[in-house]
């Protein structure tokens, strides 16, 4: 079911960019929109892994490092029948993980010193699998897709408020018409559209990966215990974290208890996931 979601949403957030587009300038503005969020997505496919592991200053480790941590990740790589991938430690106390990479043949996990320090080795196994999960899967291909499309319809509200303000652009006469007024406000109703597709793709993810963590345990026990734990300490160990990539992690790294921050947070509640983990295993 969460697939089938995720695949209605994706649709929807490219009939967003087409329409935007279109608004923006016809059918060249489509054409353009189209070929803008293609070339986007190229490059968050080959190079947002670095980009994302060089902005939180993420270190790579090797086996001497850190035994313990090295055994667990392979031994779930191995579970759930994906390569070996990358591990990385981000510095910092806060608590949290995630995933990077193209594909599970070029994946990293990255937890930060904070996280490896307060959890003990179930709920450390709990959040590994949560992140080698969404690897499984491909989560952060369709993340990537799902940010880059979001992030080029918010780029076409851009282009047409700077076009207001130099006196407006041309358009195609197939266009919806001249009225840069009513372009505007349609480019920036499809972009908080848009940003709220965005957000319902990254949750409905974050449940499918915690399903799938107790799956490839066979227990929820140690994963329900690191969110608990992970809840705590993002509340009084604020991550500096770039709101373009908070997504990516098991928990939101972004503090604010807000009307408009629930509305618009990438991750489903705690209590939420812990409910359904609960649920898996016959406990209400």
């Amino acid at each position: 079911m969460n697939n089938l979601k995720t695949g209605l949403l994706l649709t929807l957030l490219t009939c967003l960019l087409v329409f935007a587009g279109y608004s923006f300038g016809g059918q060249s503005g489509a054409l353009l929109a189209f070929g803008l969020a293609l070339a986007m997505n190229a490059f968050a496919y080959w190079g947002s892994d670095r980009l994302v592991l060089r902005l939180y200053k993420a270190r790579e480790i090797q086996e001497p490092d850190d035994p313990e941590l090295y055994a667990v990740v392979a031994d779930l790589a191995q579970r759930a029948a994906i390569p070996m991938p990358r591990i990385c430690v981000i510095p910092g106390p806060a608590l949290n993980a995630f995933a990077t990479g193209r594909n599970p043949s070029h994946a990293v996990v990255a937890v930060t010193e904070g996280l490896r320090q307060q959890l003990d080795r179930r709920e450390l196994q709990g959040v590994l699998a949560h992140e080698l999960s969404h690897v499984k899967h491909r989560d952060i291909l369709i993340g990537s897709v799902a940010a880059t499309v979001a992030g080029t319809v918010a780029i076409l509200g851009s282009m047409a408020r700077w076009g207001a303000i130099f006196g407006g652009f041309s358009r195609d006469d197939d266009g919806p018409g001249g009225n840069l007024l009513v372009m505007l406000v349609v480019t920036m109703v499809a972009g908080l559209a848009a940003s709220l597709v965005q957000m319902a793709i990254s949750r409905s993810r974050e449940f499918e990966a915690d399903a799938g963590a107790a799956r490839l345990l066979g227990d929820p026990g140690g994963l329900i215990s690191a969110l608990r734990k992970l809840e705590l300490g993002s509340e009084h160990i604020p991550m500096q974290a770039n709101p373009a990539t908070a997504h990516m992690f098991i928990v939101s790294p972004l503090r604010g208890r807000r009307l408009a921050t629930r509305m618009f947070r990438t991750h489903p509640p705690i209590e939420d996931r812990i409910a359904r983990l609960y649920a898996s295993v016959g406990i209400r």
